[in-house]
C-alpha cells in the first residue's frame, strides 16, 4: 500500500511546494481488506479488495480499525478535485477509531491494545502557522483520507500524536463519529464566529454531520439556535438537540422570510452555511447588523451570489474556516468526555455495504454520521 501526498498540487487550498508527510510506511506480506477507488465517479466506483498491510515506520503507530465514519470529503475526493487524490488506487475515510496495533520506532506514550480515535488533520509542526498554533493553516495541511490512504480498511498507519484515547462511555463507533465534524464545528464558531451567549445561531441543514455537532456546541456555548432541514423526523431530531426553532425548507419555500419575521426583521448573529450555492444569497440578507456568516463547505456549489451592499452598510463580516487546531481538538474532547457534546450516528453498516453508505450520504438522507463498522 503507498500513502502519497501532494508534491505540486493544484488543489486550491493545498499551495505547498513539498510535502513533509513522504511514505515511510514499509509493507508486510500480509493483506487486509480495504474499499479502494481506482477512478474517479459514484459510489458504485468504490470496491472492497485485498491490498499490502502497511507497517508504521518512525513516529507512526498502526491501528487495527473498528470503525469509520463517513464525511461529504470522502464524496468530493470520489467525485474528483483537481489534484485529489494524489494517485489511485485511493482509500478514503478521515474518521477512525479503532485498537493500537503496532507502534513505530521511537514512539513512546503509548501501549497495544489501546482503544483511540485519531484527529485527521496533518500539520508539518515547523512553519510559521504551525509555530502560531494555528495547524490547519500550515503550509503542508494536509487531512487523513483525503491527502492520504485513510480508514475505510481493515489498518491504518498514522503518526503518533495525531492518536487520542477513547473515553470509556463511548463504543467504537460512537468514537468514530466525532472527529471531523466536532472538530469542524468546535473552530468554526468558538475560534472564527467568536459565538456568543444569547446570539441566535442559524445552521443551514441541520441533518449534516458538521451541522449536527454545530446544533450541540452552539447549544453548549448559550446560544440560541435555528435550523433548517428537509423533513419532519429531521426537525424532530434537531429539536432534540437543541434547536429551539426549525424549518422544513422542502416544504416551506419561503423560509428565509419566515425566518426574517421571527427575528423581528432584524436578523440572526450567526449564519452556519455549508449549502453554497443554493442559500448564499439569502444567508447575507438574513444576517443582522454586524453579523457573520461562517462557512466549512459548499454542497451545492462554490460560487455563492453576494450582493456587496449588504456587506458595508450592515458591517457584516464572512469568514471561512477549516478542520482545527490540535489544541481546539482537545477542548472539544474535553466537553466529549465530560458528555456535554455527544455524538449523533444515523445507522450504522458493515464495509462490505459501502457502496450503499455512500449512495445515502450522497441523496443527504442521513441525520448525523453514517458509520462503517470493520469487521474484526
Amino acid at each position: 500500500m503507498r500513502l502519497l501526498l501532494f508534491e505540486n498540487p493544484k488543489h486550491a487550498i493545498m499551495k505547498s511546494r513539498t510535502s513533509p508527510f513522504q511514505p515511510t510506511q514499509r509493507l508486510k506480506e500480509e493483506r487486509m481488506r480495504a474499499a479502494i477507488m481506482e477512478q474517479h465517479g459514484g459510489p458504485e466506483v468504490v470496491r472492497i479488495a485485498d491490498v499490502p498491510t502497511p507497517e508504521p515506520g518512525p513516529g507512526e503507530v498502526r491501528v487495527r480499525v473498528r470503525a469509520s465514519a463517513l464525511n461529504h470529503l470522502d464524496l468530493w475526493v470520489l467525485k474528483g478535485l483537481p489534484g485529489l487524490p494524489p494517485s489511485f488506487p485511493h482509500v478514503s475515510g478521515c474518521d477512525v477509531a479503532g485498537v493500537v496495533e503496532s507502534l513505530g520506532e521511537g514512539v513512546e506514550g503509548w501501549e497495544i491494545g489501546e482503544r483511540v480515535l485519531i484527529n485527521p488533520t496533518l500539520s508539518c509542526g515547523e512553519c510559521e502557522w504551525c509555530a502560531h498554533g494555528e495547524d490547519s493553516l500550515c503550509d503542508h495541511f494536509a487531512i487523513i483520507g483525503e491527502h492520504r490512504w485513510g480508514g475505510l480498511a481493515e489498518y491504518i498507519v498514522v503518526p503518533a500524536r495525531n492518536l487520542h484515547r477513547i473515553p470509556d462511555h463511548l463504543s467504537f463507533e460512537e468514537a468514530a463519529a466525532i472527529p471531523l465534524v466536532f472538530a469542524t464545528a468546535w473552530r468554526m464558531l468558538m475560534t472564527q464566529a467568536a459565538i456568543r451567549p444569547g446570539e441566535i445561531v442559524l445552521i443551514l441543514g441541520a441533518g449534516g454531520g458538521v451541522n449536527s455537532a454545530a446544533i450541540q456546541i452552539a447549544r453548549a456555548a448559550g446560544c440560541r439556535v435555528w435550523a433548517t432541514t428537509s423533513s419532519d423526523e429531521k426537525m424532530e431530531r434537531a429539536r432534540a438537540l437543541g434547536a429551539e426553532f426549525v424549518v422544513n425548507y422542502r416544504e416551506n419555500e419561503q423560509w428565509a422570510k419566515e425566518i426574517w419575521q421571527r427575528s423581528g426583521k432584524k436578523g440572526v448573529h450567526v449564519v452556519v452555511d455549508n449549502v453554497g450555492q443554493a442559500t448564499w444569497s439569502d444567508s447575507i440578507r438574513l444576517l443582522r447588523k454586524g453579523g457573520r456568516l461562517v462557512t466549512v463547505g459548499a454542497t451545492t456549489g462554490p460560487k455563492g451570489e453576494t450582493d456587496i451592499r449588504y456587506v458595508f452598510w450592515r458591517q457584516l463580516k464572512i469568514i471561512g474556516s477549516t478542520m482545527s487546531s490540535r489544541g481546539e481538538f482537545l477542548d472539544l474532547m474535553r466537553l466529549v468526555e465530560m458528555g456535554v457534546l455527544k455524538p449523533v450516528i444515523d445507522r450504522i453498516l458493515p464495509l462490505d455495504r459501502i457502496q450503499e453508505a455512500l449512495t445515502i450520504l450522497d441523496r443527504g438522507e442521513q441525520f448525523g454520521k453514517i458509520v462503517i463498522r470493520i469487521p474484526e
